[in-house]
């Protein structure tokens, strides 16, 4: 079952940090996955959960909880995980809201599609 507060955000970058704390302060319950651990150093003051390991694996997403988030933001420095992960969510766990970050400007209308 979905809960409508809960968010996953693939990346704790400047970006990913950010929103998590911007979520947070909305009274979101949000979780935030990455792959490298001094990237947590971010969310110094963040209070929601932390799962260490690549979201392109569906044991961390499910570790994550996707199968009760209502939405999901993929914001990793690399598109080609950004879509992937964006696509896991979307269509095996059928996450209701999903944004995907997109760099290369000649890619996105190709990841629009999909």
């Amino acid at each position: 079952m979905q809960d409508n507060k809960s968010v996953i955000i693939l990346g704790s970058g400047r970006q990913g940090a950010r929103l998590a704390m911007l979520l947070e302060a909305e009274e979101y319950n949000v979780t935030v996955i990455d792959k490298k651990t001094e990237s947590f150093k971010r969310l110094e003051k963040f209070k929601g959960a932390k799962v260490l390991g690549n979201g392109i694996d569906v044991d961390v997403l499910k570790k994550a909880k996707i199968e009760t988030a209502f939405a999901f933001a993929a914001v990793t420095n690399g598109d080609n995980t950004n879509l992937m992960t964006a696509q896991i969510a979307k269509e095996i766990f059928n996450v209701p809201r999903v944004v995907c970050r997109v760099y290369d400007p000649m890619r996105a209308g190709i990841y629009h599609d999909l």
